[in-house]
């Protein structure tokens, strides 16, 4: 499928086919809703989603899954340098690294500004120091570079019809981040974080050492669910956006959301459980939900056509 992906892409240069097959290997092994929700894009798409996608996970893993081999001052010089290093590779045109050689072909081909690199960077570079978050226009600081500019960088290779479609994109991309803040309330105490705005809990009566006990009242029960609406009050905010983008792109973007978002719904049905227990979304209802997707883009596509197959100055893309 992968070659098929790169041909309709017009990716023919084998060290760069090589990158995108990895970034798409990341993807599909860490990512595993995101990557279904890709297969339904026009092939010709996907290698560029992938690359973002590989880009976001491979510095992630600097700051999380090397932390047992690693301190956090080894883990911000090997950010800091990695970070570097791609952006001065963005500038030459080209790259070595086995993820950014596709990244940077990504950038190139569908315009996508440097400054949403920038931004993910310094969020990353914030989890090494950062730990809590007094107010929510404090985690926003961290959210907008974390998750928004994901959905930001999106945006250009999905075709938008009208600006707001990028205004939509970080809705529904911060939307998408504080849902995983809630479901992964426990996992996030495991790394020495809390992602729930304090001013916020103690609205409840909670405190960051009432979540570190990892014993749900209903005072935590109270304050999730103020984050849960917050959540929903995004989600609905964005779906006029992907109305805003291409017709063979807005198959893939709803089931994201309905997925995405789902996961507070599991939140609900766990009861609040989040130290004990994951919230996931079910297998059965990934399927009820990207089924009928990918019928709609099949027909998205045969109706529409698949968009600009290579981006390369892209009208949509400029405003």
């Amino acid at each position: 499928m992968s070659r098929r992906d790169l041909d309709a892409a017009g990716i023919v240069d084998p060290a760069l086919r090589a990158s995108y097959e990895r970034c798409r290997e990341l993807n599909a092994q860490h990512g595993k809703t995101y990557y279904l929700a890709t297969l339904l894009l026009p092939p010709a798409k996907r290698p560029y989603v992938h690359a973002l996608y590989g880009f976001a996970r491979y510095a992630d893993e600097i700051v999380d899954d090397l932390a047992s081999t690693l301190t956090e001052q080894e883990k911000a010089d090997l950010l800091r340098t990695w970070g570097e290093q791609f952006f001065d590779d963005l500038r030459r045109g080209s790259s070595d690294d086995e993820v950014c050689r596709a990244v940077i072909d990504t950038v190139q081909r569908w315009d996508i500004p440097v400054e949403h690199f920038e931004a993910f960077l310094h969020s990353m570079t914030m989890d090494l120091t950062v730990t809590e978050y007094a107010t929510y226009d404090d985690l926003y600081e961290y959210v907008y570079g974390s998750a928004a500019v994901i959905g930001l960088q999106m945006v250009p290779i999905l075709e938008p019809t009208a600006p707001e479609a990028y205004e939509r994109a970080k809705d529904l991309g911060v939307a998408f981040q504080l849902a995983n803040f809630v479901r992964d309330v426990g996992e996030d105490l495991d790394r020495g974080r809390v992602y729930l705005p304090l001013d916020e809990l103690a609205q409840f009566g909670v405190t960051r050492a009432d979540l570190e006990k990892r014993t749900l009242t209903p005072q935590i029960r109270a304050a999730l669910e103020f984050q849960i609406a917050r959540v929903r009050r995004l989600e609905e905010e964005s779906r006029v956006g992907i109305a805003l983008l291409h017709p063979s792109s807005q198959p893939c973007i709803e089931a994201a959301r309905v997925l995405y978002c789902g996961i507070v719904d599991e939140v609900e049905a766990i009861d609040y459980d989040v130290f004990t227990r994951r919230a996931t979304v079910p297998m059965s209802r990934r399927l009820a939900v990207a089924l009928p997707a990918w019928r709609e883009a099949r027909a998205a596509r045969r109706r529409y056509g698949e968009g600009h197959p290579r981006g390369l100055h892209s009208p949509a893309a400029h405003w």
